[in-house]
C-alpha cells in the first residue's frame, strides 16, 4: 500500500542543524576541521601500549540497495586493521521499515554481547526511545550513524559520536543542481522514504529550499518505506494521474531506482528529471545508463574511517580531540561528469570498500 504524504516543512526545533551547532560551539568547529583532516590522511600505526581487543556491535538498516551501510562497515574494519588495533565486530541487520519490536530485539541481542562501542542510527521517534535507554545505561559508547544534527533535549548527555553526511547540505547542493536543469519552473513528485528524520531532512528540506520559487509546484507526494517496488508504483500512479510532472525528487537510492524502473517502463527517461541521493555504486551505474540525471555523491568511506579514528583516539585517551559530529564531503555528479573525474572520485570515496 502507498501512503500519501501531507508534507510539513517546518523545522524541527529539537535538533541543532549542523551549522547551528558549529556556530554555537566554535570549539567544536575547530575540532571538526582538525578531525576531518585526520580522516583524509593515511592511517597511522598504533604505537601505544598493547591494546586489549575492542568489541564493536553494529545495528543498522542495511537491508536495502544503498551501499552506504556495508561500505561504512568495511571501511571501519579495514581502517582499524591498518591502524593495528585488535577488534571484533558483530553486525545486526534490519530493513528501514522494520517494526520497533524487532529493532528492540536486535538491540538487546547486541547489548548482550557487552560491546565497548555500539553503532546505531536515529531516523524516527521510535529510534529516539531506544537510544535514550542506551544513554541512560551509560555503556556502551554510542555512535549514531547517518545523522549530523544533535538533539537539544539530550543536553550534555549526548552520544559518544554522530557521524554521516549532512542531509541538509547534500540537499542544498542537489537543489542547486536540479535548478540548473529545470530552470525556474517544475511540476514535481516527492518520493519520501519512511516517516522520520531522513525524509524530513532530505524531502521536506527540498520543499523548503524551493518554496520561494513560485514556478516549483509540488503535484504529489508518497511515503515508500524505502522500497523500490513501492516507489515504482507511486511513479506509475502519479504520472497516470498527472502527465505534467517533469521532475521526481527521490530521497534515497532504492526510491530512485524504483522511479527509474517506472520511467523506463513508460519510456519517459528523457522528459522527466530524476535524482539519486548518495551516489553509491547502484546510482552511478544507473546514471551511466541514462536512468538518473543527477545525484549528490558521498565520499562514502570517510564515514567508516571517521568511526575508526574516533575509536582509536578514545582508546589512546585523547577523547578531547574527538568532535561530537563528523560530516563527510559531497560532490554533485550528473550525466555530463567526465569519466576520468568520476573514476578519481570513486577511487577516493570507495578507497577501503572496493
Amino acid at each position: 500500500m502507498l501512503f500519501m504524504s501531507a508534507p510539513s516543512v517546518a523545522g524541527n526545533h529539537d535538533y541543532w542543524s549542523y551549522q547551528e551547532y558549529m556556530d554555537t560551539f566554535p570549539r567544536q568547529h575547530r575540532l571538526a576541521a582538525s578531525f576531518a583532516e585526520r580522516v583524509r590522511q593515511p592511517a597511522q600505526p598504533w604505537t601505544a601500549a598493547d591494546p586489549s581487543t575492542i568489541r564493536i556491535a553494529m545495528v543498522t538498516p542495511d537491508v536495502q540497495v544503498s551501499d552506504y551501510w556495508w561500505r561504512s562497515k568495511l571501511s571501519l574494519s579495514r581502517r582499524l586493521q591498518e591502524t593495528g588495533l585488535p577488534f571484533t565486530l558483530k553486525s545486526y541487520s534490519f530493513q528501514p521499515a522494520t517494526t520497533l519490536r524487532q529493532q528492540e530485539r536486535l538491540l538487546a541481542e547486541a547489548l548482550n554481547s557487552n560491546p565497548d562501542y555500539l553503532l546505531f542510527t536515529l531516523d524516527a521517534l521510535r529510534h529516539r526511545v531506544l537510544v535514550e535507554k542506551i544513554l541512560a545505561r551509560g555503556h556502551p559508547k554510542l555512535i549514531l550513524m547517518n545523522i549530523t544534527t544533535p538533539l537539544k533535549s539530550w543536553g550534555k548527555n549526548q552520544p559518544f559520536f554522530y557521524v554521516g553526511f549532512d542531509h541538509r547540505e547534500g540537499t542544498r547542493l542537489l537543489t542547486a543542481a536540479i535548478n540548473r536543469m529545470t530552470g525556474p519552473n517544475a511540476n514535481y513528485l516527492m518520493l519520501y522514504g519512511s516517516k522520520g528524520y531522513v525524509s524530513r531532512a532530505r524531502g521536506d528540506e527540498f520543499i523548503r529550499q524551493t518554496a520561494s520559487q513560485p514556478g516549483f509546484i509540488l503535484r504529489n507526494a508518497f511515503y515508500t518505506d524505502v522500497q523500490r517496488e513501492k516507489a515504482k508504483e507511486a511513479v506509475l500512479q502519479s504520472l497516470a494521474d498527472d502527465s505534467s510532472i517533469d521532475l521526481i525528487y527521490a530521497c534515497t537510492t532504492d526510491i530512485a531506482l524504483g522511479a527509474a524502473d517506472a520511467l523506463k517502463q513508460l519510456g519517459r527517461e528523457n522528459d522527466v528529471i530524476l535524482n539519486g541521493w548518495g551516489g553509491g555504486s547502484a546510482e552511478l551505474d544507473t546514471l551511466a545508463q541514462g536512468g538518473l540525471d543527477v545525484t549528490v555523491m558521498r565520499m562514502n568511506d570517510d564515514n567508516g574511517v571517521a568511526m575508526a579514528e574516533a575509536i582509536r583516539l578514545d582508546q589512546e585517551g585523547k577523547g578531547n580531540q574527538i568532535p561530537l559530529i563528523y560530516s563527510g564531503d559531497f560532490v554533485v555528479i550528473d550525466r555530463q561528469t567526465p569519466a576520468d573525474k568520476l573514476e578519481h572520485l570513486k577511487a577516493h570515496a570507495f578507497r577501503y570498500s572496493q
